[in-house]
């Protein structure tokens, strides 16, 4: 296993960042230091991290406010903190927005990876005990037809701008291993879904708009299928990914676990009406279709079989379990919605 002392979490402050941070520091074999590097733009908040501060605050837990494109920042905070690893989530990661406007999307995942990596280089030259892992989609792959999954081998063909510029971050990660020799891993997840999560996401929105009387807008025909993993279940993959994965390789994380977009939709109708006692009819006639989005993919799927077997990693938590989680979080949490 590496040695993980000091390690830089970028992004650390959002939903799926946060998540990690939280497991990290429940590890009784990690016994380093965590530095949260988060520019906290709108999808980060410090709150997904109050219970961390309060009990590792100052010591084995450290928040730094910092812009990863921000070059001078970045090698400070490395120096200061004798950073040994990077876990790089810091990304603009909505797809609706990056159609919109797609610049913030080139600064921070392109611009903004390339400047950590150059740190990274600069700071990391020579050394071998050290780690830059970087956190990618499953978007970068494309579109599936109805059948066939996105393995580690599958070409890369991303279709928004959010993806493309996923896509340019993993190729320049995988070029500073072969060109420099700089230690890396890869992952690329499928949709996460959990506590904490951003609303503007499919699952918080729909509930949070359940539970607001608002409608349940579906795009298109709602066929639309995605692979769904719970955030802990990432997380825990990471961490494996650290102190198992092999140098310059790349591991996909999935779910394992397809739904349509309309049927999951349905679902969480089912869910949010049993934590309510209401009747189920009361949300599912919010439910209202909407133009699809422009170069919708239809359909996403990973095959994980290559981290399950080599490092030993499985999902812990049944789709069932991780809805009611994720429901009851949100009836528990309205404070950290309206902030």
């Amino acid at each position: 296993m590496r040695k993980l002392t000091n390690i830089i979490v970028t992004g650390g402050a959002g939903f799926i960042g946060s998540a990690f941070i939280r497991l990290l520091l429940s590890r009784p074999e990690f016994t380093g230091r965590v530095v949260n590097l988060d520019a906290l733009t709108y999808a980060g908040n410090l709150e997904n991290l109050a219970e961390v501060d309060r009990q590792f605050g100052g010591e084995r837990y450290v928040f730094e406010k910092a812009d990863i494109t921000d070059s001078v920042r970045v090698r400070e905070i490395m120096k200061r903190y004798d950073a040994d690893t990077i876990v790089h989530f810091a990304a603009e990661s909505h797809v609706d927005r990056s159609i919109l406007g797609p610049a913030a999307f080139i600064t921070t995942n392109i611009i903004g990876t390339f400047t950590l990596l150059e740190a990274a280089r600069e700071l990391w030259s020579g050394r071998n005990d050290v780690l830059f892992h970087h956190v990618s989609t499953d978007e970068v792959f494309g579109s599936l037809g109805e059948t066939g999954y996105f393995t580690e081998t599958t070409a890369y063909d991303p279709r928004s701008p959010y993806s493309a510029s996923k896509a340019s971050s993993d190729h320049l990660v995988r070029a500073y291993h072969h060109t420099y020799g700089l230690p890396v891993t890869l992952s690329n997840c499928s949709n996460n879904y959990g506590p904490y999560h951003f609303p503007e996401k499919l699952i918080p929105l729909m509930i949070l708009n359940m539970l607001e009387g608002k409608p349940l807008p579906v795009y298109g025909d709602g066929k639309n299928v995605r692979d769904w993993l719970y955030v802990e279940d990432h997380a825990s993959a990471i961490w494996l990914i650290l102190n198992k994965g092999v140098t310059g390789e790349s591991y996909n994380v999935g779910g394992e676990n397809e739904w349509e977009n309309l049927k999951l939709v349905h679902v969480l109708c089912e869910k949010v009406a049993e934590a309510m006692g209401k009747p189920v009819d009361t949300y599912k006639k919010l439910i209202t279709f909407v133009a699809d989005r422009k170069g919708h993919d239809r359909r996403y799927a990973i095959d994980c079989s290559k981290i399950k077997r080599e490092l030993g990693w499985k999902q812990s938590v049944s789709f069932d379990e991780g809805l009611k989680r994720t429901v009851r979080w949100y009836l528990e949490n309205a404070e950290w919605v309206a902030h």
